[in-house]
């Protein structure tokens, strides 16, 4: 049974090592130009073209009878320690309904989601790739093994890189739904709607910038593989026997 199961997962680390080899040789280099045409449709479009209106209205000021703007809609409080607090307009309902995200921004978004959880799935394959080639600890000739660690190091780094990402796209939703709270609690107050404008600008260059670095990073890691694939194989070619 054990010497049985010990076949498969050998099994497994060949089958895996030709695999990676394939996809660092052949997969790489088509998701560069992937990337790439990706990156250059986003970029021939104006960033202003980004904005998109906020369905929350400003409504009309109530005017008391002695034509003095009511306190309802924003009056000054005294809090329990004696500070002034200005109260805003009650959320019930939202009159126009539904309050939604940008959508260019959220389908960018979703076609550029893949292509990072790609990148994080190939990154960890190819630190799992080499992790197998590395050779048994020994004195001396180690310069091989040295290349093998270096770009291993590099894997890891996309790999964490292509996490952050992800976490980048949820915290612009976290953030431009406080804005709205605000803007829907404020309405009067300009300032809320062109701090969600400028956040969107702001998401749509960080979407740019991700495509940028994600084409780099699939050309870095297949540009590093191939100048050194010899040694990443082989780093001590007298002892092959000793990989694991």
């Amino acid at each position: 049974m054990a010497n049985s199961t010990t076949k498969k997962v050998s099994e497994f680390i060949e089958n895996f090592k030709k695999e990676t080899e394939a996809l660092v040789t052949n997969i790489f280099p088509q998701k560069v130009l992937d990337i790439e045409e990706v990156y250059r449709k986003m970029i021939a479009e104006k960033i202003s073209a980004v904005h998109e209106g906020i369905n929350i209205p400003v409504p009309e000021p109530i005017v008391s009878d002695g034509d003095e703007p009511s306190t309802k809609k924003r009056r000054l409080e005294n809090n329990h320690s004696g500070a002034l607090e200005i109260s805003g307009t009650p959320v019930l309902v939202f009159p126009e309904g539904k309050v939604s995200y940008n959508h260019r921004i959220h389908n960018w978004a979703e076609s550029i989601k893949p292509l990072i959880m790609d990148l994080m799935e190939h990154a960890n394959m190819v630190k799992m790739w080499i992790s197998f080639l590395i050779p048994k600890i020994e004195d001396g000739n180690n310069f091989g093994v040295s290349i093998q660690e270096d770009t291993m190091a590099e894997a890891r780094q996309v790999e964490t890189e292509s996490a952050t990402y992800l976490d980048q796209l949820s915290r612009y939703y976290v953030t431009r739904a406080k804005i709205i709270t605000k803007i829907a609690k404020y309405p009067h107050v300009e300032d809320y709607r062109q701090a969600v404008r400028e956040l969107d600008e702001k998401q749509i260059v960080c979407l740019r910038l991700t495509l940028c670095e994600m084409r780099n990073h699939y050309a870095s890691l297949h540009d590093i593989i191939h100048k050194n694939m010899d040694k990443i194989k082989k780093p001590r070619s007298g002892n092959a026997e000793n990989l694991y």
